[in-house]
């Protein structure tokens, strides 16, 4: 009989191959393919501004690096709300992102001013911020966990046609910019991007790790997380915090993509057969990044040379995943 440890270990070495796998794909993979001996030179090679070093592995890194920040974001959000179906999509937090962005990016578009990448950060962190609060107000009054999930989806919407209200307003020569953006892609994604969202998310998931404990506590009950020397309410805060950043950071940097935090910690659980979080923190980061280098990989190459939205993508793969679970609670009793 295997032991815990060894299917542990197991997983980590399938997880981490499978990135590999997929990391090497997508590089060799696109509208201009490389052999393998041509992908050994350039990568060899000094870095250029080429197809490879310019275009395709800034995209690449960004896909497994955004796409482990929003399993991770989607993991704390399930602790937190103690939903199963709770993510940034789903809840609304990536569409109050997404409005955020789109108000900073018009009025900074109509007056010629030049957007930095950490402003659309700031603005989607502040706009998540302002969704989550909304959500939160709502948890004091609707107690089913399935009417939450709706409000949630009730807010999304509302904050998508503010969106596309707002975006009427924009010139017609950046309209396409914002409407490629709203659609989610990796596309047009810099070394300069990566090196920021790398600023970004990188503490925070050493901060989300470092959790780790207190989150296991947490899980357990309020009570037993007390008992054990949790506060809980400067915990609660660090949960939306840090869920709030890694969201917003992948809003700014991709737009909003569907499902990968709802779909992916389900998908480590299962396969790690335990919601340990100093396992399912690291496995979610790993998976989310494997899942959105995979969806990227069709995104680009499906109708190539152009582009799908990655959101499409992750929606056919990540939906049927929320169906079942769904379906699941129910045939359990809706219970968690």
């Amino acid at each position: 009989m295997k032991t815990p440890v060894f299917r542990y270990t197991l997983c980590f070495i399938l997880l981490v191959v499978l990135s590999a796998v997929l990391l090497v794909w997508n590089i060799g993979a696109g509208s201009v393919a490389f052999t393998p001996c041509e992908l050994i030179a350039a990568l060899l090679g000094p870095p250029d501004q080429g197809i490879l070093w310019g275009i395709r592995l800034p995209r690449i890194l960004a896909a497994a690096l955004l796409g482990g920040a929003l399993a991770v974001s989607g993991f704390l959000l399930q602790t937190f709300f103690a939903n199963p179906i709770a993510g940034p999509f789903v809840l609304g937090i990536s569409s109050g992102a997404k409005l955020a962005v789109s108000l900073v990016m018009v009025a900074l578009f109509s007056r010629g001013i030049a957007i930095h990448s950490l402003t659309l950060v700031a603005g989607a962190f502040l706009g998540s911020m302002l969704s989550m609060g909304i959500i939160l107000l709502l948890s004091r009054q609707v107690r089913q966990q399935g009417l939450l999930v709706v409000s949630g989806v009730m807010i999304g919407y509302i904050c998508s046609a503010i969106t596309d209200f707002v975006v009427t307003f924009a010139d017609d020569s950046n309209i396409v910019n914002l409407h490629n953006w709203s659609q989610g892609s990796f596309s047009g994604t810099s070394w300069d991007d990566v090196r920021l969202m790398t600023w970004v998310v990188a503490p925070a998931l050493a901060l989300a790790f470092l959790l780790s404990k207190p989150i296991g506590a947490y899980q357990l009950g309020e009570v037993y997380a007390q008992n054990m020397g949790v506060n809980i309410r400067r915990f609660r805060v660090a949960l939306i915090l840090l869920s709030s950043i890694l969201s917003a950071c992948v809003t700014a940097f991709a737009g909003p993509i569907s499902f990968v935090g709802v779909a992916v910690p389900h998908l480590m659980k299962g396969l790690f057969r335990t919601a340990k979080p100093l396992l399912i923190l690291p496995a979610c980061f790993l998976g989310g990044g494997a899942f959105c280098l995979f969806c990227d990989l069709i995104a680009r190459t499906a109708f190539a040379p152009r582009d799908m939205s990655i959101s499409s993508v992750t929606a056919v793969f990540g939906a049927p995943i929320v169906l079942y679970l769904m379906a699941a609670r129910r045939g359990r009793g809706g219970t968690a």
